[in-house]
This record gives structure tokens, sequence and C-alpha cells, in this order.
């Protein structure tokens, strides 16, 4: 090769190798959705050990990974449900691929979810056994604590539940 083109060569990787990392971070990078685009995305009841509850809208939140990847989380009404399940079942989880939440990972699916007193989050299969927990973390600073809220952090978002939360990353 002569000079000219190991020079060319070494130009064109210069300006191609960046645009490629650049794909990979739009693809995992995180939206929290809102008004219109929330409430397309979160389903209006959800079905959980037999009994189908109805999502309480304002207490639901999603978050969109690049442009098709979606976690949709909400909390239900469970009045109809007996005791033992309310106090671990709080809402459903759906995540359409594969995601790390504090760095274990849970396939894609639908379930359950419930966050402790002793400061863990659980996740539920539909038939209500336990495929997941991971601990959460206390955020004193956050100014106004909901219920259920996301936050955008990085390519992450925090999923919190009250001034407790997890972690979510795209894998």
């Amino acid at each position: 090769m002569d000079r000219r083109s190991i020079w060319l060569a070494v130009l064109s990787a210069v300006v191609f190798v960046p645009s490629l990392f650049g794909n990979v971070s739009a693809q995992n990078s995180a939206t929290v959705l809102s008004g219109i685009e929330l409430t397309r995305v979160v389903p209006p009841g959800f079905y959980f050990q037999g009994l189908s509850a109805p999502t309480q809208i304002r207490n639901s939140a999603a978050a969109r990974f690049g442009n098709k990847r979606y976690v949709i989380v909400g909390m239900v009404d469970t009045s109809g449900y007996a005791a033992d399940v309310r106090a671990k079942y709080e809402g459903f989880f759906i995540t359409d691929s594969s995601i790390r939440i504090n760095g274990s990972e849970l396939k894609n699916g639908a379930y359950g979810f419930g966050f402790s007193d002793s400061g863990k989050m659980h996740i539920l299969n539909l038939a209500g056994d336990e495929v997941h927990s991971t601990s959460t973390i206390k955020d004193n600073e956050l100014k106004r604590p909901r219920p259920l809220q996301m936050i955008k952090s990085g390519d992450a978002v925090r999923l919190y539940s009250g001034r407790d939360y997890v972690t979510i990353t795209p894998r």
C-alpha cells in the first residue's frame, strides 16, 4: 500500500468507528414516557394469580430504551386480592426485552412486583412465585416522592417507590 492509501484507511476508521458506538448508545438510551405516549403503552388492567385488576394510571410509569424496547410498570387496585397476596403484590412489571435490575438480569415477560418494608423489590411470575429479588437504594434527596415513578439516570432509569429505587438498564 502506498502512503496515501494508508492515510485514507486511517481517516476512514477515525470517522467510521465512532459512528458505530454512537448507534449502540442510541439503541440503549433511555426515555421516560409521559402524557399520550405513556397512556398508549400502559394496559388498563393486569392479570395476576387468577384475578384481573384495574391499573392506577396516575401510578404508572414507562421507559423506552432506544426506539422499540419498553419497560412498563403500574400499580393496580389490589382490593380484590387476599391479604397475603396484597402484602407482596403492588402491580405489574412488563419488559419486552431482557433488562438488568441493579445489575441482575431479568428476561422479557410480564410479572407482578412489590416493594417490601425491608428494602427489597420482589418480581413475581403470574402465578405469584418469586423469580427475582433485589435490594433497593434510599434516595433521601428526592424532592417529591410519589408512590411510583421513573426518573432517567444516564442510559438507565430509576424505578422509585417513594424514596426507594432500583436501577433498570438495557441488556
